[in-house]
């Protein structure tokens, strides 16, 4: 929704009516994930995607629909593999998407500007169709879903999925009437945060960026954090940690890698993180290496259950030793975290 939202304020801004679809259950293979959206505008413009091109023209026509009636509807389209073949996918699948006018609500919107993870419960299935409910961290939320019953029930749900930043498609009975919600849960932009300029950090920072990260490397040695090693970092700070870094940095689309051996490095960027809602923790070392941070730590009033966060020896285990190979067993961690699969 990020990707496309300057597309859809600018149709609004221009009195242009504006349906959006949105993937909610995928089947096998289909190529797009859930969440996935393709705009349209009443003068037939299009931004996003649901299906990588297999079944984009079948979907305008239903939001075209969905313009004219003001009525959301579920609709489950199927990717055949000669389909899947013609837009350079391997193979086919099938796709729901629920379809449905904008505007979106103000706060979801607010909350996708101000980089705050939430959570949107959309009714796809049930009486109140299209009836959303927003749902943050800290237990507030907006809206409604016409029955107070399942408000309650998507709402401790959502409480789960916005832990493990997933969306998921939900099925509830309340009182014997079936529904099915669409709770989507929206992260901050995913942000790289490197201590310690040193060798592995460079095809870190290459390989993060083509899974866009923004990324940011620290480190007071100038000899080491210099432009030309860091030419490709969004951002190159040559300071102390506890200096280029405050509580505001960390959230929870952030993700922090120690790399540098050095305590006086490591551990106050670490302490800040471990006090905060970072996404992801690692630490470059070994375990005898990291027994030492683990007391320091200790010392600096950090807990065995915040302790317990971080990612120690950093990395998958993939036998590799040199720099670009411990970048890509990073890499891959943080790849598994962030798509739920290595907590």
């Amino acid at each position: 929704m990020r990707e496309i939202l300057k597309d859809i304020e600018r149709w609004r801004e221009e009195g242009k009516k504006v349906a959006i679809a949105t993937v909610v259950k995928v089947y096998g293979s289909g190529p797009r994930p859930l969440g996935s959206r393709l705009a349209v505008s009443s003068e037939g413009e299009m931004v996003g995607s649901v299906s990588g091109g297999c079944v984009e023209g079948a979907v305008v026509e239903e939001a075209r629909g969905v313009m004219k009636t003001g009525q959301p509807k579920l609709v489950k389209f199927g990717i055949t593999n000669e389909e899947a073949w013609t837009v350079g996918l391997t193979c086919g699948g099938e796709i729901e998407v629920f379809v449905e006018g904008d505007p979106s609500p103000t706060e979801f919107v607010r909350s996708l500007k101000d980089e705050k993870l939430v959570a949107l419960g959309t009714l796809i299935v049930g009486p109140q169709l299209g009836s959303k409910i927003l749902i943050w961290p800290d237990g507030k939320t907006q809206g409604d879903l016409g029955s107070a019953d399942l408000t309650r029930q998507v709402s401790r749900h959502a409480e789960a999925l916005l832990q493990q930043q997933k969306s998921e498609r939900v099925a509830f009975d309340v009182e014997g009437e079936k529904s099915e919600v669409f709770i989507e849960v929206v992260s901050p932009p995913p942000r790289l945060i490197i201590i310690g300029a040193v060798h592995a950090a460079i095809p870190l920072i290459t390989f993060a960026k083509e899974l866009g990260f923004r990324t940011t490397v620290v480190d007071p040695r100038s000899a080491f954090a210099t432009p030309q090693r860091f030419s490709h970092a969004d951002e190159l700070i040559v300071k102390w940690p506890q200096e280029a870094l405050s509580a505001t940095d960390f959230n929870e689309g952030t993700y922090l890698v120690a790399l540098s051996h050095d305590e006086k490095l490591d551990n106050p960027a670490l302490k800040l993180a471990l006090e905060s809602p970072c996404r992801y923790i690692g630490a470059l070392g070994s375990r005898k290496t990291h027994a030492r941070r683990v007391a320091s730590l200790k010392e600096m009033g950090i807990t065995d259950k915040q302790l317990s966060r971080i990612h120690a020896p950093i990395g998958l285990n993939l036998g590799g030793r040199r720099p670009a190979e411990i970048a890509v067993a990073i890499v891959g961690q943080i790849i598994a975290i962030r798509n739920g699969v290595g907590e």
